[in-house]
């Protein structure tokens, strides 16, 4: 009994909560240029505790509590054709510099659809530290698209400090 309201105690009080947190995805598939550093622009909230994600301008991550935080990154891409995807690579920059990368390489055997990820724990000041979501996709006929709904999503939360 005792530990179960310590527990209690500790979620209410904010002991251990982990937010802010947000997860957000596209409303719609993102047609990226072939093989260009390009910021996936997830527009839609699946939620959003303290406001601290910019899903209409910027669409960063700015939590204003400072912390380590939790951070994932899931990108679905589609080739413009059958056989046609070379490489995605996924970005997840910091203040605009890249401090986690993943890359998926097709060169051998082109695909039409390929996924990469990336997870990472992050440092945040509380302040002006943010965090956004880019990727850089080869496609030998051109355009790729991230695509939206479940294939796509971008979502962080404070794991501590």
């Amino acid at each position: 009994m005792a530990i179960t309201k310590l527990i209690a105690d500790s979620i209410t009080s904010g002991a251990i909560a982990s937010t802010p947190a947000f997860e957000a995805k596209l409303s719609s598939d993102q047609t990226i240029s072939d093989n260009t550093d390009t910021k996936v622009t997830f527009d839609t909230e699946e939620f959003d505790t303290d406001s601290a994600y910019d899903n209409s301008s910027n669409y960063r991550f700015t939590p204003q509590v400072a912390g380590k935080y939790f951070v994932y990154l899931s990108l679905g891409i589609n080739a413009d054709g059958h056989s046609q995807l070379q490489n995605i690579y996924a970005f997840l920059k910091k203040n605009g510099s890249a401090i986690k990368i993943s890359h998926n390489n097709y060169t051998s055997s082109y695909n039409r659809f390929g996924t990469v990820n990336i997870t990472a724990v992050v440092t945040f000041n509380g302040s002006s530290d943010y965090i956004e979501a880019n990727t850089q996709t080869a496609d030998s006929s051109g355009s790729a698209l991230v695509q939206s709904g479940d294939y796509s999503t971008f979502g962080a939360y404070r794991i501590g400090t």
